[in-house]
């Protein structure tokens, strides 16, 4: 290790490194412990060997993440991605059929975040902060439950949401799904990867504990407001990601080979414009929770594929989500490590906001046109499962789709 030619390895490919090798020390742990103690020539032979190869796997990560990789100011792993390029990119988009080049879905990102702009300025202007979106922002922030009090705002919040789908007759709810969903509080070093919600079944809820900085605590409390909460909630459940969930394990479940970030959390962030175009958001407050999640999915799309290009640096996407959107600076950081050191795929962030745009077009189509209603079209859509929306659109339609299909659909 010391001898290591050229010097220390770039900090991108030392953190892939170091990850192959943690995973080959935990395979050679599993593959011992199967045999250890069971088979007693298996231990007399092989215990000693066996150790000294995860003690040397152990000093060759170490090496690669407190040697090459370093620490981050604060003494944990620093913020390092790993970019895909512009080639990366449209393999991607082709992959999940999107004609689309990465500088036209900036262009769509622009587009809904000037929108979203003005909506904004507008429910500033009903609080009492005309052109000043910011002090709007800080104002909802501080609207927060205390400490121990959010599980009980995230069930009303669902049971709000569940409530208002049933009054404007948008979708058909299971009885069995409105029971079924549970909650858990997310730990501080999850936190630190996912500062808001994550779900499904279970509702995965961030908010402070013992444990975190009193600075972590208020910036946790402050990012999980109620009013920014009346988004996540419905996103995470019903008619988000629980209910439709629930409808994968019984509808075409063989069909979960061919799940994307477009249809699952395309799905999810279409209700989030289709609630807030009904009134879902009652207040102004609301409307600045429902709306700082819109720009949110908007800055996503700038950011990742921004970073993917090779444009701008991690430090610069932390930043754009603290200046442009508005972010909690430990909410930014942990948003971004999220999108770039691979625990999703290059497109996910962009996913969201696109895959909803894309749901939205095809219900204009559909719904719009009067060919469905629009409990039909919400239902058919998860009875389909999951897909890229161009093949769900053709399976909706009839369209015909043959080996060699090349999406040609512009949303």
């Amino acid at each position: 290790m010391k001898g290591l030619r050229g010097g220390k390895p770039p900090a991108t490919l030392a953190r892939r490194a170091a990850g192959r090798v943690g995973a080959l020390r935990r395979a050679a742990e599993q593959w011992f412990a199967f045999r250890n103690g069971y088979d007693p020539t298996f231990s007399w032979w092989l215990r000693k060997p066996f150790e000294a190869l995860s003690a040397a796997l152990g000093r060759c990560e170490a090496f690669l993440r407190d040697e090459c990789l370093g620490k981050a100011d604060d003494g944990g792993e620093p913020l390092v991605g790993d970019l895909i390029g512009r080639e990366g990119l449209r393999a991607e988009l082709d992959f999940e059929f999107i004609p689309y080049s990465p500088e036209e879905l900036i262009a769509i990102a622009e587009r809904e975040f000037a929108w979203c702009d003005a909506e904004f300025e507008r429910a500033a202007a009903e609080l009492g902060f005309p052109g000043d979106w910011r002090r709007a922002q800080e104002h909802v922030k501080s609207l927060h439950v205390a400490p121990g009090e959010q599980p009980e705002t995230i069930a009303k919040l669902a049971a709000e949401a569940e409530a208002f789908l049933d009054a404007h007759g948008l979708i058909t709810i299971p009885e069995l799904a409105r029971e079924t969903w549970r909650m858990q509080m997310m730990s501080p070093e999850r936190q630190l990867v996912s500062p808001f919600f994550l779900g499904g079944e279970c509702i995965l809820v961030s908010f402070p504990t013992d444990a975190m900085t009193h600075e972590a605590k208020l910036q946790s409390m402050r990012g999980n407001n109620v009013h920014f909460c009346r988004a996540t909630v419905h996103h995470e459940l019903i008619p988000g990601h629980h209910l439709q969930q629930f409808m994968q394990a019984r509808h075409r479940p063989y069909r979960e080979t061919f799940e994307t970030p477009f249809w699952v959390e395309g799905w999810a962030l279409y209700w989030e414009m289709l609630l807030y175009d009904r009134g879902f958001a009652r207040t102004p407050e609301d409307r600045v929770g429902m709306l700082f999640w819109r720009k949110h999915r908007c800055a996503r799309i700038v950011f990742s594929l921004r970073f993917h290009l090779g444009e701008w640096t991690p430090q610069q996407c932390i930043d754009y989500l603290v200046d442009r959107v508005g972010h909690e600076r430990n909410n930014a950081t942990a948003e971004v490590r999220r999108s770039i050191v691979g625990l999703y795929a290059p497109l996910y962030q962009a996913a969201y906001l696109l895959g909803g745009l894309q749901l939205r077009a095809l219900e204009e189509e559909l719904v719009g046109e009067g060919k469905m209603t629009e409990r039909a079209f919400h239902d058919a859509v998860l009875r389909e499962n999951s897909m890229p929306i161009a093949v769900l659109r053709a399976a909706l339609t009839d369209g015909e789709l043959s080996r060699d299909f090349k999406a040609s659909w512009r949303f």
